[in-house]
């Protein structure tokens, strides 16, 4: 008896349901990632994003050679490809993880329906949530829309425990294509390659339960200047490590939680991981949302479509210290502090009166950690059209540089122009203008003043800017 195990954003073999289910049948177990033509062609891929996949495809492949077994990989049409290999190894089953996603969902349901007409079974886990989106529903029955009361539910209810790695396989040994390099994708990029795979991943977490680190992430996770957030995200959006793995991770680190301080932390780190579940959910009750606000009234919006505007912001070239940096950050590293995305975020819907979805598809073609349900969340609830949009929350991009940056730190690693440049400075933008910087492109007050104008001519919604 052979089963086909389906890889796709479970690249790992430690806490894999869809792995651990099909090793317990005693199967002898195929194991697949395929390089699917209709996603690397999307306009929303991120060449850094699919070399950290293309890395941690290598990684996986190493650690199944370790325990006996092997990772074929192969492109193509999901459906095509994987009957292929039902026949060539007689499968009798077919197990994955499932995914949350529009696209997935119509791909896996063609490949479910394409394996049942060839009477071959297929075992569908849940994985890339904690809670899948039934678990956690109002008292009336219905999806949440509130963080709030979503949150207290979901932390109330008892979490599920990691799945053992596989210490031996039986497998059938195939024809495997070799691993591309992102050139033979038809890629490239100026970025550098973030370490990856689950090696990486799992080390990452270790190093972030260190008390110096995950008992100071109330205090430190707001500071792009430091190192303060446990850096996990392109690890949870490939699968390196997976999210079970994380919570009991958080549940091991109770015992040394004896203070409310440390509890605090502790408390808000979890509330991070709920906020992943929460949009992934969002979009799983709403997959209209990839491309419409949550708050339908929105949907017609008086965006201003200025297209330099929207270059300079992508460029960082702003004249908002604190901007800019931080899409200088994004564009050299491909990854951006979350404070600073919530600025950069309101900064151009708000300031510059830009439709979230180019920022949205922006940041998809750029981040490392880019996640279709993470990236619309964020963007709707920046540009107040999404959940939680109560109060109307506009972001002053210099009283953010003060309160997070205050010496400039974060400021000069990203905007070398401005190393000469003194706190005081930094602050007013008054003089930057003699270090080669431009001046604001905008008054944020006007602009403040704009936007609440037009928004409020859609709603009566209490405004608080910070």
């Amino acid at each position: 008896m052979t089963i086909l195990v389906w890889h796709r954003r479970d690249l790992r073999l430690q806490d894999n349901p869809a792995l651990a289910q099909a090793v317990q049948t005693g199967a002898a177990v195929v194991s697949v990632f395929i390089f699917d033509s209709a996603i690397l062609t999307l306009t929303d891929i991120a060449p850094i994003r699919v070399q950290f996949l293309l890395d941690s495809l290598g990684v996986l492949a190493e650690n199944y050679r370790r325990i006996g077994g092997q990772l074929v990989l192969r492109q193509g049409d999901p459906v095509a490809v994987l009957l292929d290999l039902a026949r060539e190894t007689q499968a009798t089953a077919l197990y994955f993880n499932e995914d949350i996603e529009p696209f997935a969902q119509v791909r896996d349901q063609r490949v479910h329906t394409a394996f049942q007409e060839q009477g071959i079974a297929v075992q569908r886990c849940c994985e890339i949530m904690l809670h899948g989106p039934d678990e956690v529903l109002t008292g009336q029955g219905k999806s949440y829309g509130v963080f709030g009361p979503y949150w207290r539910n979901w932390v109330s209810r008892p979490k599920p425990k990691p799945y053992p790695k596989p210490h031996r396989l039986t497998t059938v040994e195939l024809t495997s294509q070799p691993l591309p390099t992102l050139a033979q994708l038809g890629m490239s990029t100026d970025q550098p390659p973030v370490d990856a795979g689950e090696d990486v991943g799992l080390a990452r977490l270790e190093e972030f339960c260190q008390p110096e680190y995950c008992f100071q992430y109330s205090s430190q996770r707001n500071l792009p200047a430091e190192d303060g957030t446990s850096r996990l995200s392109p690890h949870l959006r490939m699968g390196t490590v997976g999210i079970r793995t994380v919570w009991q991770a958080t549940v091991e680190l109770e015992a040394d939680a004896y203070s409310d301080e440390r509890l605090e932390n502790l408390t808000a780190w979890r509330q991070e991981l709920c906020w992943r579940d929460f949009y992934k959910y969002t979009l799983a009750y709403h997959p209209e949302t990839v491309d419409q606000p949550y708050q339908r009234k929105y949907s017609d919006f008086a965006f201003n479509d200025n297209e330099e505007h929207f270059e300079q912001w992508c460029r960082g070239e702003t004249g908002y210290p604190l901007v800019d940096a931080a899409m200088a950050q994004l564009n050299h590293s491909g990854w951006m502090h979350n404070r600073c995305r919530m600025v950069v975020a309101s900064f151009l819907c708000k300031d510059l009166l830009i439709d979230w979805r180019k920022g949205a598809l922006y940041f998809a073609q750029k981040l490392v950690d880019g996640d279709l349900a993470a990236n619309i969340g964020g963007w709707q609830w920046s540009a107040s059209m999404g959940t939680d949009p109560k109060p109307l929350r506009i972001f002053n991009p210099q009283t953010q540089l003060a309160r997070f940056d205050p010496d400039g730190s974060y400021v000069r690693r990203w905007l070398p122009r401005l190393t000469r440049a003194e706190p005081k400075e930094l602050m007013t933008t008054q003089n930057l203008h003699r270090y080669d910087y431009p001046r604001p492109m905008v008054d944020h007050k006007q602009q403040q003043e704009l936007f609440k104008r037009r928004f409020q001519a859609q709603s009566q919604v209490k405004s608080v800017e910070s």
